[in-house]
C-alpha cells in the first residue's frame, strides 16, 4: 500500500486508512484527516519535510513521518 509519503507535488490522492496509535492518530483525524476523504499535495520542501496539503478547503503543512502513517491510493 502507498503512504501519503510517497505522493509527488500536484499528485491528488484519497485516504485509505490511517495507521497510527492512539494520540498520534487522534491528532491527524483531528487535522481533517480521515478515511475517504481527497488530498491534494501542493509542495514538498527542497529537503523532503514537511509536505504542504490542500485538506477539506484548507491548508495545511504535514511532517514526513505523520503522512508515512496514512495510506492513500491515487485518484485519476
Amino acid at each position: 500500500m502507498k503512504s501519503l509519503r510517497d505522493a509527488k507535488p500536484g499528485d491528488t490522492v484519497k485516504v485509505l486508512s490511517l495507521t497510527g496509535e492512539g494520540a498520534v492518530k487522534r491528532r491527524i483525524m483531528e487535522m481533517g484527516i480521515t478515511k475517504g476523504i481527497t488530498i491534494y499535495v501542493k509542495k514538498v520542501a527542497p529537503l523532503g519535510d514537511p509536505m504542504e496539503l490542500t485538506v477539506r478547503g484548507y491548508e495545511l503543512t504535514l511532517r514526513r513521518a505523520d503522512a508515512d502513517m496514512i495510506n492513500v491510493e491515487e485518484v485519476r
